[in-house]
């Protein structure tokens, strides 16, 4: 009997390992946009932070789109070492009105490219910067992205992301308009109203994961609970035994 709940322990053991790797795998490995500025009507930095899912390649290419219903009159990005960025600009049909503005024409897509050795290494990350504006009178906006390998593969973060529900699997960047108060173009500020959402990268990022991470933590500790009252069980068949021996 105690050999065999040996057995059982160690099988439990081993699938407690495996959730907890892939819990914490799956919670922090999405592709995510953050900004410290943005706001509706005005100008701000967005940031794209893109961690390396791959045991063996590296990133050498990030495909970012800027959806047409919500476009951005004015993108510029920032250079990062080792990398370089191009634009792809579309016409807007039917132009779309930003604060007052008839936008028939603007950036719908942002590919930065690794040069030679340059790509994400595993284990690591990077982050790329666009200023853009004005932004639009949204609760939020969606940035579908597709991260390319070296080995040829790619990571498609297009998924919705949909309010009440638990995160999707491969989640496209969501960005809140946080209403805090931008920048214009010329780098002053702006007074725009404040914009209320729960969309926000952060609570995005805590409510996908956080809901991901209830699951798991519950899941462990069940685990756990099972783990030791089997240790129990088997240590007190083990006395039984012995007191029965002697």
């Amino acid at each position: 009997m105690t050999s065999r709940l040996a057995r059982v322990l160690t099988v439990l053991l081993a699938a407690l390992v495996a959730v907890l790797a892939v819990g914490v795998g799956t919670a922090s490995a999405h592709v995510r946009v953050s900004s410290a500025d943005a706001a509706a009507g005005g100008f701000g930095e967005l940031t794209f932070r893109v961690p390396n899912e791959s045991d063996t390649a590296s990133t050498i290419s990030l495909r970012v789109q800027i959806p047409a219903e919500t476009p951005l009159a004015s993108v510029s990005t920032k250079p990062v070492p080792g990398w370089t960025a191009t634009t792809t600009t579309a016409p807007i049909d039917p132009p779309v009105d930003v604060h007052g503005t008839a936008v028939s024409e603007a950036v719908t897509e942002i590919t930065w490219t690794a040069d030679p050795g340059a790509g994400i290494a595993p284990g690591q990350y990077q982050t790329f910067s666009i200023s853009g504006g004005p932004f639009p009178e949204v609760d939020a906006m969606t940035f579908p992205a597709v991260q390319t390998y070296d080995d040829g593969q790619e990571s498609a973060w297009i998924e919705p992301t949909v309010e009440g529900a638990a995160e999707p699997e491969s989640p496209a960047p969501v960005l809140s308009l946080t209403g805090t108060g931008g920048t214009d173009a010329h780098g002053e500020e702006t007074d725009t109203p404040t914009v209320e959402t729960a969309s926000s990268d952060t609570s995005a990022s805590a409510g996908g994961s956080g809901t991901s991470g209830l699951a798991v933590t519950a899941l462990v500790v069940g685990i756990a609970g099972l783990l030791a009252g089997l240790a129990g069980l088997a240590f007190g068949l083990s006395a039984r035994r012995r007191n029965t021996t002697a």
